[in-house]
């Protein structure tokens, strides 16, 4: 095995391992105290915004699972992709919400989107390299 793939392969060990403990953290707080989750919620989704506030936290908890285990760890790698692709429009709307808030929280709301990016970027290359 050539040394670039073993350097990209023990990246993706790290990627994935500190991804999943994250998503483990945050999967239980979604559980725990999925209030705040709530107005992170956009109205258009079917459902109340409480059952996808504990969706998301089972579906954090299950894709950390995925990328903690090595055996499924190319498949937690495209579902941790596919699910931070799937809360950016939460993101947006917090953006938006917040919008008249005060400045702190405005960067704050405004300094999650592009965080967003090299999270699922870092997913692909777990999904790529495990």
């Amino acid at each position: 095995m050539g040394k670039k793939l073993m350097t990209a392969r023990r990246r993706a060990h790290r990627s994935a391992v500190f991804s999943g403990l994250s998503l483990t953290g945050m999967g239980v707080l979604h559980l725990v105290k999925p209030e705040p989750f709530d107005a992170l919620i956009p109205e258009q989704l079917p459902g109340t915004a409480r059952q996808w506030s504990i969706g998301s936290g089972y579906a954090e908890l299950a894709t950390a699972a995925l990328l903690l285990v090595p055996r499924t760890r190319r498949i937690g790698g495209a579902a941790a992709a596919a699910l931070f692709v799937g809360v950016w429009p939460g993101n947006v709307k917090m953006a938006w919400d917040w919008r008249h808030e005060p400045a702190v929280k405005q960067v704050v709301s405004l300094g999650r989107l592009p965080l967003q990016i090299p999270l699922i970027v870092q997913a692909v290359r777990i999904a790529r390299n495990a």
